[in-house]
C-alpha cells in the first residue's frame, strides 16, 4: 500500500492510497468468497463457489467494487495514523481510478477540526444588551405569592369569581354511562385553577351556591381509559369561599419567615429578583457577545462538519417525534413548512454551532487555557450525584465510550467562554457600563423570587 497526502483547503485533505495489483487481486478473492455466500449457485454450497464464477453472475465491476469496499477499512485507519491526521468527521471516498500495474488510486477526503492562529479581538469589547431592573410590581407580586401562602378561605355570599373556591359535587357521564374516576363530592376547587377536568372551569364561571352547572368537558387519559374523551359533565355548587389575604405586618413577616420586619423582607425579595435578572443578563451577554464573534471568524465552515451536524440535529428530531408519535411530514405541517425550509435553517443553525465551538476552542488554544484533571474529576462527580451512580463507574464508563473527551471538551469551552466574557463589557443603550456580578445572598426564605404559589389551607366541609 502506498499513500499520498495533499491539501484541498484549509481544514481539509486528500489522502491517496493506491491498492497494488496483487492487493487487489487478494480482495478481489475475499470479496468473491463473500458474495458466495449469499448466492445460490447450482452445484456449489454457499461460500463455495469459484471467483470467476461469482464474477461472472454479478460483473467485473461490481466484484471490484465490492473488494475495494472490502479493503478500504484495514488501510485507511493506519494510512490516516501514518500521516498524523486527526478527522473530526467520517473520511469519505472522493474518488477511484486505475492505477498503472493494475492497482487502483483511492482518493480519500479527511475533515480537519478547525483551529484557528487568530479570532476578533474581544478585550475590551461593548456589548449592548438590556439592563436589568427590578420595579415595585414585581417585588409586590412575590409578596403577594407569599400572602397567597397563607391565606384563609372564608364563606361569601356571591357568585364566583377567578381565584375564588368552590365546594362542589361533580360527575361525568359518556353516552350517559357515569365515569368513577370523574365522580367528586365535596371538592374544593379553585376556579380558573385549570387542575381538573378541562371544560370545567368554562362551568364555573359567576356560579352561586345551589345552581348546578351543566356542560361539556374533556376527560384527560387516566380517567377510565387511555386516550383524551369528550364527557358530559354536572356540577353542584355547593358553597363560594374568596381567599383572605393576611396584612402584611412586622408582626406577620415576623410568624411566617426569618425577617424582624416588612423592610428586611422587601429588601431580601428584591435582591432574590435582582441576583435572577442578573444571571439572565449575563446569559444574553455572553450569547451575544459569542454571536457577534462568530460573524466575524473568517472562516468557511467546512461542508463535511455542516452535513454531520445536521445530520446529528435530524436524528435528534426524529427521535423526539417518534416519542410523540408524530412523523416528519406531519412534523412540518405543525410548524408551517416545507422540507427545503427545514434543512435550509438547519444549515443556518449548524454553522452558527460550529463557528461558536470553534471560536471557543481556538480561544482556549490561543490563551493556553488547560483542564486539570480535578476539574474533570470535580464534573464528574457532579453528574454522578444527579444521577445518584458511583463517580468511579462514571468515570470508567465515559472513558470506555469515548465521551470523556466530549465533556472535557465542553468544560475547556465553558473556560474559554468565561475568559471572554471577562475581558468583554456589557453596556446599556446609552452606553453605561452594566456590573453583571451578582450581590452576595443570604439562605432563601419563604417567598423568595422562586417560590411557587400553593393553594391555601382549609378544611373540607
Amino acid at each position: 500500500m502506498q499513500t499520498d497526502i495533499k491539501e484541498a483547503g484549509p481544514f481539509e485533505r486528500i489522502l491517496t492510497i493506491r491498492l497494488e495489483g496483487d492487493e487487489l487481486e487478494t480482495a478481489k478473492s475475499k470479496a468473491a468468497r463473500k458474495l458466495s455466500k449469499s448466492m445460490k449457485i447450482k452445484g456449489f454450497r454457499p461460500g463455495k463457489a469459484p471467483r470467476a464464477m461469482v464474477e461472472r453472475m454479478v460483473g467485473e465491476t461490481t466484484l471490484r467494487n465490492e473488494a475495494i469496499d472490502e479493503a478500504l477499512p484495514d488501510l485507511v485507519g493506519p494510512a490516516i495514523e501514518e500521516a498524523e491526521l486527526e478527522p473530526a468527521t467520517t473520511p469519505r471516498v472522493e474518488d477511484i481510478r486505475e492505477a498503472d500495474g493494475g492497482g487502483v488510486d483511492v482518493d480519500i477526503k479527511v475533515t480537519l477540526w478547525p483551529l484557528l492562529d487568530a479570532v476578533p479581538d474581544f478585550t475590551g469589547r461593548t456589548v449592548e444588551i438590556e439592563a436589568p431592573a427590578v420595579t415595585d410590581d414585581e417585588v409586590d407580586d412575590q409578596i403577594d405569592r407569599l400572602r397567597n401562602q397563607y391565606a384563609e378561605l372564608e364563606d361569601v355570599d356571591r357568585a364566583a369569581d377567578e381565584g375564588d373556591f368552590v365546594m362542589i359535587n361533580i360527575t361525568a357521564s359518556v353516552n350517559g354511562e357515569a365515569i368513577p374516576e370523574a365522580t367528586a363530592e365535596d371538592l374544593l376547587y379553585e376556579v380558573g385553577s385549570a387542575s381538573f377536568i378541562p371544560g370545567l372551569d368554562d362551568l364555573l364561571g359567576s356560579a352561586s351556591a345551589g345552581e348546578i352547572r351543566e356542560g361539556p368537558g374533556t376527560l384527560p387519559p387516566g380517567f377510565g381509559q387511555d386516550e383524551p374523551r369528550q364527557a358530559d359533565l354536572r356540577v353542584l355548587v355547593k358553597g363560594v369561599r374568596a381567599k383572605r389575604l393576611p396584612e402584611v405586618t412586622d408582626e406577620w413577616v415576623s410568624d411566617v419567615s426569618e425577617f424582624d420586619t416588612v423592610a428586611e423582607l422587601t429588601d431580601r425579595i428584591e435582591t432574590n429578583l435582582k441576583v435572577m435578572k442578573l444571571s439572565g443578563a449575563d446569559t444574553a451577554f455572553r450569547g451575544k457577545l459569542v454571536e457577534e464573534l462568530g460573524d466575524e471568524l473568517a472562516i468557511e465552515v467546512p461542508a463535511a462538519l455542516v452535513d454531520a451536524e445536521v445530520e446529528a440535529s435530524l436524528h435528534n428530531i426524529a427521535h423526539t417525534l417518534d416519542q410523540q408519535g408524530l412523523d416528519f411530514a406531519n412534523y412540518l405541517r405543525i410548524v408551517g413548512q416545507d422540507e427545503k425550509q427545514f434543512l435550509d435553517e438547519a444549515k443556518e443553525r449548524a454553522v452558527r454551532t460550529l463557528k461558536t465551538r470553534i471560536l471557543l476552542d481556538s480561544v482556549a488554544a490561543i490563551e493556553g487555557i488547560e483542564l486539570a484533571d480535578e476539574e474533570l474529576d470535580d464534573a464528574i462527580a457532579g453528574m454522578a450525584a444527579d444521577i445518584n451512580q458511583d463517580a468511579a463507574a462514571l468515570k470508567t464508563s465515559l472513558e470506555t465510550s469515548g465521551r470523556v473527551q466530549v465533556l472535557a471538551g465542553d468544560i475547556l469551552r465553558r473556560k474559554a467562554l468565561d475568559r471572554i466574557a471577562e475581558a468583554a463589557v456589557a453596556v446599556d443603550d446609552e452606553g453605561q457600563h452594566i456590573d453583571l456580578r451578582p450581590p452576595e445572598v443570604a439562605d432563601d426564605i419563604d417567598g423568595s423570587a422562586d417560590s411557587s404559589e400553593d393553594e391555601p389551607e382549609a378544611e373540607e366541609d
